[in-house]
C-alpha cells in the first residue's frame, strides 16, 4: 500500500506543478508560444489544401510516368482544359442550364415532401399513407424512373423534372416527418394552448422546432438531386436543347477529349462543394446554430 501511494505522489505533483502559475519555469511553459507552422496546421483550410496538394502532386507524377493523355491526363492538362472552359464561357453556360433544371426539380420535390409531411403529421391516414410510399419508392433509385419519364414526357425537361422530384421528395419527407415526431409533447400543447391551429399551428410551432431535421432533408435532398441531374444528363442527354454539365461530359468523351472529361467532373464538384458551404452552411449558421438547436 506504501510503494502504491509512493507511485501515486510523484505524478500528482507533477501536474500541480503544472498548473501552479506561480512558478516561473512552469508559467515560462505556459506563455511559450508555438510555432507558426504549428498555427497554420491547426487551421482546417490549410490541412485540407495539404492533402489536395498532394494527391495533386501524386496524379501529375504518376500522368508523366505513364504518358497517355488518352487514359490519365496530367493534372495540369485537366486545370488548363477547365480554366479554357471557364474563359470560352462553355462551362458557364452548362452549369447554368443544369442548376436552371435542377432547382426546378428540386423546389418543386420540396413542395411536395411538405405537403406529404404536414398530412402525416395531421392525420393517421397520412402517416400511413407517407410509411407505404417511402418504403415502396425510397430505395427506387431515380435514375431508374428516367425510361419511364421519357415514355410519359418525351424527351426533355419535363423528364428530369419528373426524377428530380423523386429523388428529393422522400428524403425531404422523412427528415421533415421524424423532425416532427421528435418534438416534444409539451412545446405541442402550448401551440394549443395558445390556440394555435392549421397552418399556424404547423409553421409557428412544428417547423422551428422540427427545423434541424428540414435543413439536414434538404442538404440529402439536394445531394441526392445533383448526382441524378448528373447521371440524367451524362446517360441520356435529356436536359434541354444545349445540355448541362452531364452532357458536356458525354460530348468530351466522345470526341476523346479526356482532359476536358475531367474539367466537366471537376466542375461538379466545385459546385457541389460551393452550395454544400455558401448555402446550407450559412442557412444553418443563420438558423440552428444562431437559435442554440445545435453545437
Amino acid at each position: 500500500m506504501i510503494k502504491a501511494e509512493e507511485s501515486v505522489m510523484p505524478d500528482i505533483l507533477i501536474r500541480e506543478f503544472a498548473l501552479d502559475t506561480s512558478h516561473p519555469e512552469a508559467d515560462e511553459h505556459i506563455r511559450q508560444p508555438l510555432p507558426l507552422w504549428r498555427r497554420l496546421w491547426e487551421i482546417d483550410g490549410v490541412r485540407k489544401c495539404t492533402l489536395i496538394l498532394i494527391m495533386a502532386l501524386l496524379w501529375q507524377t504518376y500522368a508523366v510516368v505513364l504518358n497517355n493523355s488518352l487514359v490519365l491526363p496530367s493534372f495540369t492538362a485537366i486545370l488548363t482544359a477547365f480554366f479554357d472552359g471557364l474563359v470560352n464561357g462553355e462551362l458557364f453556360s452548362r452549369i447554368y442550364v443544369s442548376l436552371k433544371v435542377l432547382l426546378m426539380g428540386y423546389f418543386s420535390g420540396i413542395f411536395m415532401a411538405a405537403v406529404l409531411s404536414v398530412f402525416a403529421i395531421t392525420s393517421r391516414i397520412g402517416l400511413d399513407l407517407l410509411d407505404t410510399l417511402t418504403s415502396m419508392f425510397n430505395p427506387l433509385p431515380a435514375i431508374a424512373l428516367l425510361p419511364l419519364a421519357l415514355l410519359w414526357f418525351g424527351l426533355g425537361t419535363p423528364s428530369i423534372i419528373f426524377v428530380l422530384i423523386h429523388a428529393v421528395l422522400w428524403p425531404v419527407a422523412l427528415n421533415t416527418l421524424s423532425g416532427f415526431s421528435s418534438i416534444s409533447p409539451t412545446l405541442r400543447l402550448v401551440g394549443r394552448n395558445y390556440g394555435l391551429t392549421g397552418p399556424r399551428y404547423v409553421l409557428q410551432i412544428l417547423v422551428p422546432a422540427a427545423f434541424p431535421s428540414i435543413v439536414t432533408g434538404l442538404k440529402i435532398g439536394w445531394a441526392f438531386a445533383w448526382r441524378t441531374l448528373i447521371a440524367a444528363e451524362l446517360v441520356f442527354g435529356v436536359s434541354s436543347g444545349s445540355g448541362g454539365l452531364g452532357w458536356f461530359i458525354y460530348e468530351k468523351k466522345n470526341q476523346l477529349e479526356t482532359a476536358s472529361v475531367f474539367a466537366g467532373l471537376l466542375t461538379v464538384i466545385l459546385v457541389g462543394i460551393l452550395v454544400e458551404n455558401c448555402v446550407f452552411r450559412t442557412l444553418e449558421r443563420e438558423t440552428v446554430y444562431k437559435w442554440g438547436m445545435r453545437a
